[in-house]
């Protein structure tokens, strides 16, 4: 792992904020600047905190606290999701549906990756700094 685009956490995480935010420019105008803008942050966020933490993993408790971050805003986005759903601010099931699914499977796998900094880090550093891959 030379960098964080090779995370698949970063790579799912980077694709759905990108979806979250063309999804927000067909919401009602009203919306755009409510809801849509905190869902857009949220999404948003979920990618540029595993990139910090990443940026941090040095220390593996100040990596694990920004993925930590990372699944919070996740799980914060598919709130954003529910309530735009259930006030018929986003009336398309499908896409409705396909989000939250796909957010859903993301936070499990921050999840998985947080276990696995928190049983491998010392060993991932120790790879790296011997093959020159910080």
């Amino acid at each position: 792992m030379k960098s964080y685009r090779d995370l698949d956490v970063y790579k799912e995480s980077k694709s759905l904020a990108t979806s979250i935010h063309k999804m927000t420019m067909s919401l009602p105008k009203f919306e755009m600047f409510e809801e849509g803008s905190q869902i857009r942050r949220s999404a948003k966020a979920v990618t540029s905190l595993i990139v910090e933490g990443y940026g941090r993993r040095r220390y593996k408790a100040e990596f694990i606290k920004y993925l930590v971050y990372a699944q919070s805003e996740c799980d914060e986005t598919i709130v954003h999701l529910e309530f735009l759903y259930e006030t018929g601010s986003l009336s398309d099931k499908n896409t409705f549906g396909q989000l939250k699914t796909d957010y859903d499977s993301l936070s499990k796998k921050i999840n998985k990756f947080i276990q696995w900094v928190e049983n491998n880090l010392n060993d991932f550093n120790n790879s790296s700094k011997q093959t020159g891959n910080t």
